[in-house]
């Protein structure tokens, strides 16, 4: 059986973050979305749930931290190509990101990533025939 993986993270302006996604190239489950949330589809096994901090907290008794300031996570997704790591990092800062690191290059792996709006980090690895 194949799992799928579905990532819940807190955000403070949900139709500012549909906006950043949908630039990146990320497209939206209607069936999982509505005015407090939003089921972005990564890929055929992998959700991302953007949930309002009000929402959100309704999901767990702990405070929801600033990831600005704290780190939560890192979320990891590859990509198929070098060009493409750089490319999501190009336009993740176009549309309000940040980075956070210089791109690393492993000799195996390249990787870079960015900060999106609510300061989430999303590292992206290119895996030179590993993968």
């Amino acid at each position: 059986m194949s799992r799928k993986i579905f990532v819940n993270i807190p955000v403070k302006n949900l139709a500012a973050s549909l906006v950043f996604f949908k630039a990146l190239g990320f497209s939206f489950n209607p069936q999982f979305s509505d005015s407090s949330g939003s089921g972005m589809i990564v890929s055929d096994d992998i959700f991302v749930m953007l949930l309002d901090e009000v929402r959100f907290q309704t999901f767990t008794p702990k405070t929801i931290c600033n990831a600005h300031t704290h780190t939560e996570m890192l979320l990891c997704l590859s990509c198929d190509s070098q060009k493409e790591v750089d490319e999501m990092v190009t336009k993740a800062v176009a549309v309000g990101g940040t980075i956070y690191n210089d791109p690393q290059d492993h000799g195996f792996m390249y990787a870079h990533g960015f900060q999106d709006l609510d300061g989430h980090i999303w590292e992206l690895v290119y895996m030179k025939d590993t993968l």
